[in-house]
């Protein structure tokens, strides 16, 4: 992901709070979660197809 330190990672939060409110934080969380995770099964499968 590279060099995220952690005062750039405090500014990303304080700026997804603004932009998206506390509500939504959850739900964003839970879509990222399932997009990297289905991501990985595809890049899994790709290189499994390939070898």
């Amino acid at each position: 992901m590279g060099n995220l330190g952690m005062t750039e990672i405090l500014l990303l939060g304080i700026a997804l709070l603004i932009f998206f409110g506390p509500s939504k934080l959850p739900q964003l969380g839970k879509s990222l979660g399932q997009g990297i995770q289905e991501f990985k099964k595809a890049a899994k499968d790709i290189t499994s197809d390939v070898s």
